[in-house]
């Protein structure tokens, strides 16, 4: 509650809107999945260890599930197929993960 009312009376100050705040939070949601995914790809480059190729594939699953096609499904509006294949994906990279913890 302290946090939606300090970041209205931030966007009434600053003419800052709420859609200007999502890709804000959504370019850095971005930057920080992208950066584990090419650390975690820079790693089994180096290790050459394929638990971690799974590692960064399904952290790549989960950023681009979670980020890029759930930004897209939520531009043309709440329908059930588009949660179903985010959602879908994102399950994707969380079993991928799992393998890749359980043969390390």
């Amino acid at each position: 509650m302290i946090v939606r009312y300090y970041i209205q009376n931030l966007s009434l100050q600053v003419g800052v809107n709420g859609l200007e705040i999502h890709y804000v939070i959504l370019v850095i949601h971005l930057i920080v999945g992208l950066s584990l995914v090419y650390i975690a790809t820079k790693a089994f480059k180096k290790t050459k260890y394929p638990p971690m190729a799974l590692l960064a594939i399904g952290f790549a699953l989960i950023v681009v599930g979670d980020t890029i096609i759930g930004d897209i499904v939520d531009s043309f509006g709440e329908n059930m197929i588009g949660e179903i294949l985010e959602e879908g994906i994102e399950i994707a990279g969380f079993i991928i993960l799992i393998l890749a913890v359980k043969r390390s």
